[in-house]
């Protein structure tokens, strides 16, 4: 799967690195997520652990190009929305 990046006009870097993410922790949660559900505007938000232990929220676009994704941004998974999730997996299994 090719997966391309947002990049921050300031810093000219991906902007998930503004939050302290990785390709590599998105990538991971991108090959299975917990969840993966429809998000605004037509992108897709998939939450899930990564192989670290990590909690993540990825906000991403399907790319016109087969078999590729857009990865808007990324960030830590915490709080409420943390827990909300956690019982929604529970729940699930």
């Amino acid at each position: 799967m090719q997966i391309r990046y947002y990049i921050d006009p300031q810093t000219e870097l991906p902007h998930i690195y503004n939050h302290g993410v990785s390709e590599a922790e998105v990538e991971d949660n991108l090959q299975s997520p917990g969840e993966d559900r429809l998000g605004r505007e037509g992108s897709r938000v998939a939450l899930g652990r990564t192989s670290g232990g990590r909690f993540l929220r990825v906000i991403y676009v399907l790319d016109p190009e087969p078999d590729s994704l857009f990865v808007i941004t990324a960030y830590n998974l915490l709080g409420k929305p943390l827990r909300a999730f956690l019982r929604r997996r529970k729940r699930n299994r």
